[in-house]
């Protein structure tokens, strides 16, 4: 069977439909089809299926595109094994980012794979609302996604690399009543005015945990994608807000940062890779770096 037909039918599989395909391809749907039939007659047995004004895989399209997969690893990894035999590491590698991700860990990846004659990471930003922030992966080599549970990337198929957990604090205007306190409880809260986040957003869940354990609705007043509007507002005095501690540590001498007791407020930032992408010896070079950089910038701001 022909690997890059192969690859279509992954593709399928992962994308969900004929169009998605194309366009990731940049290839005209019925291009896509037609290549998707000849694999059918190679294989011998029906790969798709109509359902509705759709195209799904069949039990047997499905055993196969997981054989795609393997084919992809096997070749990414005989391909890096040469690559290391011959050659340093090279080549554009792509990584897509959350916005706060890109302000802890880009500056010091882009500086360290610099050095690497050849080497080139292009990064994007992404807002953080996206829904399978994971799926990003089609279309990036790396990506960097957070979440408030460690095992919320399993069962997608990807390879996963743990780089840091950062502590969700609450952001105090420096003058206001609790700021002297070394921690504060989801109790001493009860009653402020806060700045939150778009609905669907990260750090939702914190507030929700803060109402479960008070038994009273958090007030919120404003809603803000970009923490630096928000660190804006704490620091003027028209709230509290929750925030990701190595992004806002020491970010304002208006604002302090305090650490939340009774609730775990922690997100888990991941490097998600395809597997046979994670083969790549410019994307494990990168990745390389992007643990690094974690590591430093954790140690930096007491990470836990």
């Amino acid at each position: 069977m022909d690997v890059k037909r192969l690859e279509l039918l992954r593709e399928l599989a992962e994308r969900g439909s004929i169009a998605a395909v194309a366009r990731a391809t940049h290839r005209t749907p019925s291009a896509v089809s037609q290549q998707l039939k000849i694999l059918e007659k190679e294989a011998g047995v029906a790969l798709t299926e109509r359902i509705g004004r759709g195209v799904v895989l069949t039990g047997s399209g499905r055993v196969l595109a997981q054989t795609a997969t393997d084919v992809a690893v096997a070749l990414e990894r005989a391909q890096a094994v040469w690559d290391d035999f011959v050659a340093t590491p090279q080549g554009e590698v792509t990584l897509a980012t959350f916005p706060t991700g890109g302000q802890m860990l880009l500056p010091g990846l882009l500086r360290t794979v610099a050095e690497t004659p050849g080497l080139v990471v292009v990064a994007t930003d992404h807002d953080p609302s996206i829904r399978e922030f994971a799926d990003l992966a089609g279309d990036h080599d790396v990506v960097v996604a957070h979440a408030s549970e460690r095992r919320s990337w399993r069962g997608r198929g990807l390879v996963e690399v743990p780089l840091l957990t950062e502590p969700l604090d609450i952001a105090l205007p420096a003058d206001h009543r609790l700021a002297g306190r070394a921690s504060l409880s989801p109790s001493d809260l009860e009653g402020e005015n806060w700045i939150g986040v778009p609905s669907g957003f990260p750090f939702e869940w914190v507030y929700a945990e803060i109402e479960r354990v008070t038994g009273s609705p958090v007030r919120i007043s404003q809603r803000f994608s970009d923490t630096k509007v928000t660190e804006s507002l704490v620091g003027a005095g028209l709230g509290i807000a929750v925030l990701p501690r190595f992004t806002a540590k020491e970010a304002r001498d208006d604002m302090v940062l305090l650490p939340l007791e009774s609730i775990r407020a922690v997100r888990y930032v991941s490097a998600l890779m395809r597997r046979d992408r994670a083969e790549r010896p410019s994307v494990r070079r990168v990745v390389d770096a992007l643990r690094a950089e974690a590591t430093r910038v954790a140690g930096l701001h007491g990470g836990v």
